[in-house]
């Protein structure tokens, strides 16, 4: 596939509703006309999760105790809770840890490079199996995260959606399901679903570089640049040889007049990867300043490292 979307792992993938809204873009964050004059997504390969709302980060700060005053909340993948008992607090936020049966981010990563050298036909044979577990047990969201990403990697993203989100309502604190989702409504352009997807999925499992990278491909989707920038920055904080994610920071930096950041990126990801040289010759000149561009060059949206 000449994409770079790769399927979640076996543990299963549920897209959510249609984008209710696109997040607004202020007029520094888009590119000139001088450079990047749009970003349009490249064909992405199917790849999905189940998400709900936007959550934090697991590093999100802890209350303190100014703010005793006021019952504590507690951000969950499906809403905010109060509760002024402390011992409430806790069994909420216990309630709300992740998945342990889920994967680790290094054997989601795996599984995800396997998946991505099925065929069709093996997709087609995963569907089946899916379906034949889901007669025995219609509510197991295993099973339907394996349906639901079977669709992903056959294209079928509206039909896969609505089984990503039934999944996540059984297991609500997967990340796998998360993740599969965010990539398949990258595929559906629902870029601001997308990105609360990555961001459930991060907050359950914070070391997982390809979420990371998934919600900076969706903010970039978006035009909002400088908000990739941290996301691709912690995922080559976790690995430095993710050709990938230097590639995306360095257009991104490119898209906000930060010339000498973006050269020393491309010039990285160009030697991780010599398909980047591709980005590095596009978007950046030979003086180090943005080349213009006669046409827009499509992000290639990718959530995991390509196979190559």
């Amino acid at each position: 596939m000449n994409t770079r979307f790769l399927l979640l792992t076996a543990s299963g993938t549920a897209l959510a509703a249609l984008l209710a809204s696109c997040a607004t873009t202020t007029e520094t964050e888009r590119p000139t006309a001088s450079r990047v004059t749009a970003i349009t997504p490249a064909p992405i390969r199917p790849d999905s999760v189940g998400a709900m709302a936007s959550a934090p980060d697991a590093t999100a700060p802890a209350a303190t105790a100014a703010s005793a005053a006021t019952p504590p909340t507690v951000a969950t993948a499906t809403g905010t809770t109060s509760a002024a008992d402390p011992a409430v607090v806790a069994a909420a936020l216990a309630a709300d840890r992740a998945d342990p049966t889920a994967p680790s981010a290094r054997e989601a990563s795996e599984a995800r490079a396997k998946e991505k050298k099925m065929t069709n036909a093996d997709y087609k044979l995963m569907l089946a199996a899916a379906d034949q577990s889901l007669k025995l047990n219609p509510k197991n969201p295993q099973a339907l995260l394996q349906k639901a990403k079977a669709n992903s990697y056959l294209k079928n993203y509206k039909e896969a959606l609505p089984i990503y989100t039934l999944a996540a309502k059984y297991a609500r604190n997967n990340p796998d399901i998360y993740y599969n989702r965010g990539v398949n409504r990258l595929m559906l352009k629902q870029y601001k679903l997308a990105t609360n997807d990555f961001g459930i999925a991060i907050k359950y499992r914070p070391d997982d570089k390809e979420s990371l990278f998934g919600r900076g491909v969706a903010k970039m989707q978006m035009y909002q640049y400088k908000a990739a920038v941290p996301d691709f920055t912690r995922a080559i904080k976790l690995d430095s040889t993710f050709a990938d994610a230097w590639e995306y920071r360095g257009i991104s930096f490119a898209s906000f007049d930060r010339p000498k950041e973006a050269r020393h990126d491309l010039e990285m990801a160009a030697k991780l990867n010599p398909e980047a040289k591709k980005s590095l010759r596009q978007y950046v000149g030979n003086e180090g300043m943005p080349a213009p561009a006669k046409t827009a060059a499509p992000v290639k949206a990718a959530v995991a490292p390509k196979r190559r």
